[in-house]
């Protein structure tokens, strides 16, 4: 009744895209936040067939999932919770990032209890104002790294591009330069730098350095700049779908749904959707979203509810049981995810991510 499909065949097709737009370097599949709504276990699974160089989480428990899964490519965890379990971290190897002395004095501890050499990314603030050393706490951060001798291995060095301007990234640019250079003058011994995520990649490729991180873009979602996904051939990976559960006719001047945001203005069929905000479809969409039935669009004129909105079809020849495509792939003609976001006054990021309750996700495509 109420359908995620992900497209597998589509996640692997973006990789590679984003991959041949990398100018040769490693490309870390970001899976946080359940792979964007995707399901970060199928999707990881898929990736690291494809041959994956890294994965990126946002927290230790995302990516301890991730082993309990059996995935065995390496990942990155980089946002920290005071009560983190480091050492089941330190012992499935999961790469840690680090933002400040304590985040690294309880690593620390946890590669002495278990013996493990702690494996770092050392994240660099350079403008964004998020997860990450400030320039002033740098230089202290990076002798502490040094005391700690053979306890820790500095694997890379990172940061995150605000996607503000073009001014204000370069100048982001500046500022990483500057912070790895300082790393080197003390000594510090890494492998990987990597600044760039998706929109970064596709506009800074002299920002690429040995690693790029491709979040968004993975999905086939446009970035948050003017870069659009289709137009380097990236196809969406989501099909929100759901059915008909419901057709009746009505009067003229029947009230639809809550507060009456829609009254019909002649005898006209509704159609009931068994999906609201309870599945993530934004009660803001109200009156603006549109989705498709038969290849025909129908606006939600009604007051999406927590577990149902209305469709007023006129005399569509709309029966029970046929296909409502809620978002999917614009070039089949039906809404996107973009279309939804901005209907909702958000961005697709919130919309794909936000997809669940009741939904049941469906994996297609040779990937699996």
């Amino acid at each position: 009744m109420r359908t995620l499909r992900i497209n597998l065949d589509a996640i692997v097709h973006n990789l590679d895209v984003m991959r041949a737009r990398a100018s040769g370097a490693k490309v870390m599949g970001v899976v946080k936040a359940n792979a964007y709504g995707h399901g970060a276990v199928e999707v990881s699974r898929t990736l690291e067939r494809a041959g994956v160089d890294y994965l990126g989480v946002a927290d230790v428990q995302e990516a301890l999932e991730l082993r309990a899964a059996g995935i065995h490519t390496p990942i990155l965890a980089w946002l920290h919770d005071p009560a983190d379990n480091f050492q089941a971290a330190l012992s499935q190897k999961v790469d840690l990032g680090i933002a400040n002395l304590e985040q690294l004095e309880r690593i620390a501890l946890a590669a002495a209890i278990t013996g493990e050499t702690a494996r770092l990314h050392l994240k660099i603030d350079t403008g964004l104002g998020r997860n990450g050393s400030t320039v002033a706490k740098w230089a202290e951060l990076l002798d502490a790294v040094l005391a700690l001798g053979e306890a820790v291995r500095v694997i890379g060095i990172f940061s995150h591009l605000s996607t503000t301007s073009r001014d204000e990234d370069l100048t982001q640019i500046e500022k990483f330069d500057s912070a790895v250079a300082e790393a080197k003058r003390r000594g510090i011994s890494f492998d990987l730098r990597h600044l760039t995520a998706s929109d970064g990649s596709l506009t800074f490729p002299e920002a690429h350095y040995e690693m790029v991180r491709i979040g968004v873009a993975l999905y086939g979602l446009d970035p948050f700049s003017t870069n659009r996904s289709a137009e380097f051939g990236l196809i969406p990976a989501m099909t929100a779908i759901s059915q008909v559960s419901q057709v009746k006719t009505v009067p003229a001047g029947h009230g639809v749904s809550y507060n009456f945001l829609h009254r019909t203005s002649n005898e006209t069929n509704l159609a009931l959707i068994p999906v609201g905000y309870a599945e993530g479809l934004p009660r803001a969409a109200s009156g603006k979203a549109e989705v498709s039935i038969g290849g025909k669009r129908y606006r939600i004129q009604s007051q999406i509810a927590m577990d149902q909105f209305v469709l007023d079809v006129g005399n569509d020849p709309i029966r029970v049981g046929d296909e409502v495509v809620i978002f999917g792939d614009a070039s089949l003609g039906v809404p996107s995810a973009d279309d939804l976001a901005t209907a909702a006054g958000t961005i697709n990021y919130e919309i794909v991510t936000r997809m669940g309750g009741r939904f049941q996700r469906e994996y297609v495509g040779e990937g699996l």
